[in-house]
């Protein structure tokens, strides 16, 4: 058996990582092989006392682990707080939770995770569209309602093939949607910062006139300045009564007081939601509606896309540690 002085030794050896959110056993224990891990949720403390501490350490850490969705923002005070950091590795492919002009601007290389989440991602999106137009999550509590008897056959759906489908955002996770819905016999249509050169589906430049000529709207977008709240009032008006919006973004691509508004009185047909503005909480309005089927932001959460995200997050902080290219790289070394 090792002596606890050969432990301490083989830590101490270790590279420091601040770890800034939680993780499964398995995911944890190998960054803990690997690295001498400071882990903000285990710690108990505030952030700030937790950052000071990490700061103030004999081998202050070097590399972040970071979780997006407002846990904390890797800005200007954020990096003043832990100045040694040179490199970030967020566990999500979102950056709005990153200041990425202020990491460029004190060379701190930045990860993300890539395209670990695509492909579950875009099956999610088909899934809760299916789910919207054939209703099947409300079918299924019609049934355990023991409603079936008493009321008999359930009301139609819709099919989805033939469907217009509008995707805003034709990227990784984009392009695999509109690969599946084509399988289905959707026309589908796109809106994107630019034309991609390598696709025949129609362009629009314009999130509105998508909307117009779409009868389903994929929210599959970044979040950014120009597209927070990208579904807007006008872009609902344009969908129209028998339109359908699946949010597989974020939240506030979404403008939800609207989204709401609009469904309540019925100017849209209904809605599949993974993403909400203010998570986790959601708002009382959307629980009560059958044309809305609404998952806890699980698009991303498969047992294979957890490990495909360990391995990835590993990747990177040993390519990172090693002088090397980062293997998903937003700020490159």
């Amino acid at each position: 058996m090792a002596s606890s002085a050969a432990v301490a030794t083989v830590s101490a050896e270790l590279p420091s990582l601040l770890l800034i959110r939680r993780l499964d056993p398995p995911f944890a224990a190998a960054l803990r092989q690997r690295f001498r891990v400071l882990d903000f949720f285990a710690s108990g403390e505030p952030l700030p006392a937790f950052l000071a501490a990490a700061a103030s350490s004999p081998d202050p850490p070097r590399a972040a682990v970071i979780v997006g969705g407002g846990v904390v923002r890797v800005d200007a005070a954020f990096l003043d707080s832990v100045p040694s950091l040179r490199c970030i590795v967020g566990t999500g492919t979102g950056v709005d939770h990153l200041d990425l002009a202020e990491c460029a601007r004190r060379g701190v290389v930045v990860a993300n995770a890539g395209a670990v989440y695509s492909v579950d991602v875009a099956d999610h999106a088909v899934g809760l569209l299916i789910d919207v137009l054939r209703r099947v999550s409300a079918a299924e509590r019609f049934v355990r309602r023991r409603l079936w008897p008493v009321h008999g056959d359930y009301p139609l759906g819709t099919k989805l093939g033939g469907k217009r489908v509008g995707i805003i955002g034709l990227g990784n996770i984009g392009s695999l949607i509109a690969k599946r819905l084509e399988a289905f016999g959707c026309i589908v249509y796109y809106n994107s910062r630019r034309p991609k050169d390598l696709v025949s589906y129609k362009y629009f430049p314009n999130v509105k006139d998508l909307a117009s000529e779409s009868d389903v709207l994929v929210v599959a977008c970044a979040l950014n300045k120009e597209t927070r709240h990208v579904v807007n009032k006008d872009v609902l008006e344009a969908l129209g009564k028998d339109g359908i919006i699946i949010n597989i973004g974020r939240g506030a691509n979404v403008d939800e007081v609207e989204l709401i508004r609009a469904l309540k009185e019925g100017r849209i047909a209904g809605a599949g939601l993974d993403v909400f503005e203010n998570e986790p909480k959601v708002p009382a309005e959307l629980l009560t509606m059958e044309n809305v089927v609404l998952t806890p932001h699980i698009a991303v959460l498969t047992s294979e896309s957890r490990s495909d995200l360990r391995d990835n997050t590993i990747g990177n902080l040993e390519a990172f540690f090693a002088g090397k290219p980062l293997l998903t790289p937003v700020l490159p070394m």
